[in-house]
């Protein structure tokens, strides 16, 4: 097997491994470890000698035996007796047979669940689903999020550390604690996905491998609970919105808004599956958030050009995605749906409300739509201070050398041509 297969074919099985071990044996922090030592000696093997004919037994098998090491030295090293004891090692306990058929499903979700533990915060679940589930190292981790290694190492071995001390059973939550933890893992996802989109910092506009990434995550949860209309409403939002991302940087890496992109690059395959997964969902009872936002995402992908886009039905799903979330950020795309429709002195009255906001009256994407709206309605003057005020606001370069661009346009003779606002 190709190198490249075999890495494929490991990143697959990962979650499943992880969640076999841990529902046998238990200790999540070492069962982790155990499982990663695991997938490097498949990965050092594999392309060697082959793969085996069970890939998911030879790794738990593989994983069984060095947690029954790592748990042996760690006995050792403490020489308490009353631990070696009390502690029965894994191939003392009664187990099935390595090379039975796994019951892959639930543990992936279940491992899932246990990674966005609600004593977990965001920051915390989001590294310990990128490395339990997701497979990448702590070293990758931190260079996606632009954060010293060691203190991803920190923060990946409290989060492991947490859910050990919680006493979390390995078990699938059921009635409404069931709902509240899939939440945690769909936004969990969704953050995931949007640093990987429009990253926060540094001198990329994306992230491709979070994103694909959160992609790759949300296809597993939607191949485990393919009837949530939630989780269907995720994945076809991901694939409608990354759909755009070819066409959203030009040659030297600069932003190039919606209205101005060659669509012609959009990724026309995201396009059609998001659009027939947002379909089936939305025909399946009341709508939820990640539902209408894929929606939305939708009517803007369809649209052949900017000037044809559905801004009224953007308007009205953006209605009611305000009854169901008090979101900012819905609030400002809500304002730019109002601009497109009914003008930029419409959009300019509800972005006055969003100001006495803290939850984003200091982020820069409010002050970048306040200066597109100022634009149109031809303050050039204002547009500039705004779109200035926006870039000392973000500290990601591309965006800042966009908005820079944009007030430096306004210095001179007014543009009798206008601009319009990218949603």
């Amino acid at each position: 097997m190709p190198a490249t297969d075999a890495e494929d074919l490991l990143r697959h099985l990962a979650p499943q491994v992880l969640g076999a071990v841990v529902r046998r044996y238990g200790n999540f922090d070492t069962a982790e470890d155990a499982t990663q030592e695991a997938l490097l000696a498949a990965a050092t093997q594999w392309p060697k000698d082959g793969t085996p004919d069970n890939p998911l037994a030879w790794l738990i098998t593989i994983a069984a035996r060095r947690l029954t090491d790592l748990l042996r030295s760690e006995q050792a090293r403490r020489r308490r007796e009353d631990t070696v004891a009390s502690r029965t090692l894994p191939d003392q306990r009664p187990a099935p047979a390595a090379d039975q058929p796994a019951a892959d499903t639930d543990d992936t979700l279940i491992l899932l669940f246990m990674c966005c533990h609600p004593a977990l915060s965001p920051a915390s679940q989001i590294a310990l689903t990128l490395r339990a589930v997701g497979g990448l190292t702590t070293a990758e981790i931190a260079r996606a999020f632009l954060t010293p290694q060691a203190t991803m190492t920190r923060r990946i071995t409290r989060a492991k550390q947490r859910v050990k001390d919680s006493g979390l059973p390995f078990t699938m939550p059921t009635g409404p604690q069931r709902a509240q933890r899939l939440d945690a893992v769909l936004h969990v996802l969704y953050l995931i996905f949007n640093e990987g989109y429009a990253s926060t910092s540094g001198p990329s506009l994306h992230r491709v491998e979070l994103s694909a990434e959160a992609i790759r995550l949300a296809r597993i949860v939607h191949r485990l609970l393919p009837d949530d209309g939630e989780t269907t409403g995720l994945l076809a939002l991901m694939l409608l919105t990354d759909a755009r991302r070819p066409a959203r940087t030009g040659p030297d890496g600069e932003l190039i808004p919606m209205a101005e992109q060659d669509r012609t690059l959009w990724n026309a395959g995201h396009i059609t599956e998001g659009v027939a997964l947002v379909t089936h969902a939305l025909s399946h009872g009341p709508p939820g958030p990640y539902q209408l936002q894929a929606a939305i995402a939708a009517l803007h992908d369809e649209a052949p050009d900017a000037e044809t886009t559905d801004w009224p039905q953007i308007t009205a799903l953006y209605e009611l995605l305000m009854r169901l979330s008090d979101n900012p950020m819905v609030r400002l795309n809500h304002a730019v749906a109002v601009a497109m429709t009914h003008g930029p002195h419409a959009g300019l009255t509800l972005l006055a409300h969003l100001d006495t906001d803290q939850r984003i009256a200091t982020d820069h994407r409010l002050h970048a739509v306040r200066a597109h709206l100022l634009e149109m309605t031809g303050d050039h003057a204002a547009a500039r201070d705004s779109y200035q005020a926006a870039a000392r606001r973000t500290t990601n370069l591309p965006q800042q050398r966009y908005l820079h661009t944009r007030a430096a346009r306004l210095t001179g003779p007014p543009d009798v041509t206008g601009c319009k606002a990218e949603p």
